[in-house]
């Protein structure tokens, strides 16, 4: 039992990192959608770069990109946390409430608010403001020296 316990105390930090690197890879695809037009249809609009949404996507990619590097992962996880409640709040359950969803209060039921990815977002952020960034990151490189 000493072997397992041991396993998975030396692994912890390793998988904080990829759980990091993965989570944050994902965000900034978001981001990229909303300020380059990474994988929408040709022809479509992004955002003014100056709204709520064109804000967003800059925090989602540049903010992404620092918790892919694990750098300032502590705050900057912290504040992608607080947006993405902020955009689960406002935009997912408030945004189907006012159209009048039935399901408007669940995440993924049928003609729910479809927030369940934003709440998601929220909860791993928070976590990682608590963590911090793992093994893998330039936050515990920079610890270093």
């Amino acid at each position: 039992m000493a072997e397992v316990n041991s396993f998975f105390s030396s692994a912890t930090p390793r998988l904080l990192s990829v759980l990091r690197i993965v989570s944050a890879f994902f965000f900034m695809l978001h981001g990229a959608q909303k300020l380059f037009g990474f994988l929408t249809p040709p022809g479509a609009q992004g955002p003014p770069l100056f709204s709520q949404v064109g804000i967003g996507g800059i925090l989602e990619f540049f903010g992404g990109l620092l918790l892919l590097l694990g750098l300032f992962t502590r705050p900057v996880a912290f504040i992608l946390s607080g947006m993405m409640a902020v955009a689960y709040f406002q935009m997912h359950l408030m945004g189907a409430v006012s159209k009048g969803n039935p399901g408007w209060f669940w995440p993924i039921a049928q003609g729910g608010n479809g927030g369940e990815l934003a709440a998601l977002y929220c909860f791993v952020f928070l976590f990682l403001a608590v963590a911090g960034g793992g093994e893998w990151s330039l936050d515990r490189l920079l610890r270093r020296r």
